[in-house]
């Protein structure tokens, strides 16, 4: 009779598997322990802002620690509505770009174009934020005018008090704007998105790629049907690392917009606000009662963060390319 037992494999691994594999695993915990930390830190400090106004926090608009009256409300609407503003800029950006560098670039210059891409996202964000508040505030002014005069029939392209069609109105209700941080933070995390895209855009199959050129398609045809649909997942994942990123964003952010503690819909008006923004101008001068609502603003961006970066990973993890890698 024939033993149909499974055969136990052993693996053995010499000293460098081991030292390599017990390296990436102390990192990998290290990681998730810091962020557990983190997330208790701000929890703790934010308790006592927390237990004073309760879910209030959430739905408030006015920012008056000292007065028992304080909440995110403002601040969070204004920081997604800054975070979809970049990802409509990233994101055509990103895509035409890292398809350029993979499938039409000559190869003597791929790699410089990798390298300026990549190179693109060690820029301080401090030199973002000054290029958009000495520059390009004024340079997007008759964009916004435009855009104002011709689909200010949209909510939220709506400006108020203000005929965008009379050449003489002032040019201030323009500036200092969701639009124009929006903008700068787009251009900050393209390089980010562009990375990813590029990565799991190389990864194509190549069999794929010359059995679709074999049978006839043209090059942006062989794109269509086979470099994007299996770069699907690096696309919607690159996306929402893109806007985890640009949810963060702090200094460029707070150099370019005049913070209200309203909610203001209209993108392209004067007056903007975020969290992060909210707490690099809130922090120096915060009593005790204010600094716990700073850190209940934070874990409220920080999960808000976190939830964004961890469902990318899934849909990375999810897609033919990200279980080929």
């Amino acid at each position: 009779m024939l033993d149909d037992t499974p055969r136990k494999l052993t693996i053995i691994r010499d000293g460098g598997d081991k030292i390599f594999r017990g390296v990436i695993r102390a990192g990998g915990s290290t990681v998730l322990v810091i962020m557990v930390l983190v997330g208790s830190f701000l929890a703790y400090r934010a308790s006592q802002a927390l237990g004073t106004v309760g879910f209030s926090f959430f739905t408030e608009q006015a920012w008056e620690p000292d007065q028992g009256k304080f909440g995110i409300a403002a601040v969070l609407v204004g920081t997604i509505l800054i975070a979809l503003v970049a990802i409509c800029v990233s994101l055509p950006l990103a895509l035409g770009t890292s398809l350029f560098i993979t499938e039409f670039a000559p190869r003597q210059i791929r790699g410089f174009l990798v390298s300026i891409v990549d190179l693109m996202a060690a820029i301080p964000s401090v030199v973002f934020g000054l290029w958009g508040f000495f520059f390009l505030q004024q340079a997007i002014v008759p964009v916004s005018r435009w855009i104002s005069q011709y689909f200010g029939w949209i909510p939220v392209f709506a400006v108020d008090n203000v005929d965008p069609t009379d050449p003489l109105a002032t040019t201030t209700v323009y500036t200092s704007s969701t639009f124009i941080a929006g903008i700068v933070v787009g251009i900050m995390v393209t390089p980010i998105v562009t990375s990813i895209m590029r990565e799991v855009f190389s990864q194509t199959p190549i069999g794929e790629r010359e059995a679709a050129i074999g049978l006839g398609a043209t090059r942006w045809a062989m794109i269509r049907n086979v470099v994007l649909p299996f770069g699907q997942g690096g696309i919607i994942g690159g996306t929402m690392l893109g806007l985890g990123r640009a949810l963060g964003e702090t200094i460029a952010v707070y150099m370019i917009i005049s913070p209200v503690f309203v909610i203001q819909p209209h993108i392209l008006q004067n007056g903007a606000s975020s969290v992060a923004a909210l707490i690099a101008l809130r922090y120096g001068e915060s009593t005790p009662m204010g600094l716990s609502a700073l850190m209940a603003a934070g874990l409220a961006l920080f999960t808000m963060t976190l939830i964004v970066n961890f469902g990318a990973s899934m849909v990375v993890a999810r897609s033919r390319s990200g279980a080929a890698s």
